[in-house]
């Protein structure tokens, strides 16, 4: 999902700004890394509906448009039946919703795929394995790779997800909190025995989680929030949940064929935003981490900050400056 506008919250108005400005980004870099990959990003303009199964969320609804008016966001108040309109597999029972035109919805594993395509082709030197940061004093001297390469150089970008608060060869005095989230997802489809329209146009969130369609007969459903260090497990609960949460506002969903279970872990930070750009402790050493539940989202935006901050500009925002909190420091 990109989703700035549907997942605003009220104390974090910055992160908001970000996340819209990331948004506006996304047409052209998904035509742009299509046309340098060859690969298809499945960008879809497809907007999304925030659902109420009962009077306490319909209530809670009410605060969020309240919210995205105070910060000019388009959002906009819908009866049941003008949502059921929208989407016919929502359930009668449904107490209201809002539509967001503006948040649309790509296939992150085709803008992997197609990032690395696009690395090819632009003779990128892709290592694979564990690496560390070199230091030589206070400053960045390259990357040691599997082999015990030095790949020498005079700046270095860690963006290494869930894992780049684990160490990478960095002082304790240089760290950055990043701690894994784990989410579990289910990957669902259409039944391939029969000829049926889709179960969903627009991506739908509700309390608890979200169904995606890919519009292409497939659907994600997630996701769980649990701190559990770096655990990957699946478990019968957290499945049964998202499921039993999703079928009371979409029974249809009950329907689809489940094609994949897994689990991912979404690199946390003590306040929820990331950490970009240069250390304040390292000289050469570049961060590009912490983005949470956003960095599909975030990815355009955060390789034009970085990329500037790589070439000497003071680009970065402080509240996403990686040099805002003390290092050192637990996540």
């Amino acid at each position: 999902m990109l989703a700035p506008v549907s997942e605003a919250d009220p104390g974090e108005a910055e992160l908001t700004a970000l996340g819209v400005a990331s948004a506006e980004r996304w047409p052209t870099f998904a035509a742009q890394l299509r046309d340098a990959s060859g690969i298809d990003p499945a960008y879809r303009a497809c907007g999304s509906l925030v659902l109420a199964r009962d009077r306490d969320e319909d209530e809670a609804l009410l605060r969020e448009l309240e919210l995205r008016e105070r910060h000019g966001l388009a959002a906009s108040r819908l009866l049941p039946s003008q949502a059921r309109a929208l989407e016919p597999a929502l359930a009668p029972a449904l107490r209201g919703a809002l539509e967001v035109p503006g948040d649309h919805a790509v296939d992150p594993r085709a803008v992997c795929a197609g990032l690395a395509a696009a690395c090819g082709a632009a003779a990128v030197d892709v290592r694979r394995g564990e690496a560390r940061v070199a230091l030589s004093s206070d400053r960045v001297s390259g990357i040691c790779v599997d082999d015990g390469a030095l790949v020498a150089a005079g700046q270095v970008v860690i963006a290494a997800g869930a894992w780049s608060g684990t160490g990478l060869g960095l002082p304790e005095a240089a760290r950055l909190p990043v701690r894994p989230v784990k989410g579990q997802t289910l990957r669902l489809r259409d039944p391939e025995h029969r000829d049926v329209a889709p179960l969903l146009r627009r991506v739908v969130r509700f309390d608890g989680g979200y169904l995606v369609p890919r519009g292409d007969g497939r659907y994600v459903l997630g996701a769980t929030v649990e701190e559990r260090g770096f655990d990957t497990s699946i478990t019968a609960l957290a499945l049964h949940e998202l499921l039993r949460d999703a079928s009371e506002l979409v029974p249809g969903v009950l329907e689809l064929e489940v094609e994949e279970t897994l689990a991912g872990l979404r690199p946390g930070t003590p306040d929820n935003a990331p950490f970009l750009g240069p250390s304040r402790v390292i000289d050469g050493l570049h961060w590009a981490t912490g983005h949470y539940r956003n960095g599909i989202l975030l990815a355009p935006l955060t390789g034009a900050l970085v990329a500037g901050a790589l070439a000497g500009d003071d680009v970065i925002p402080a509240a996403f400056a990686a040099s805002r909190v003390a290092v050192g420091a637990p996540a």
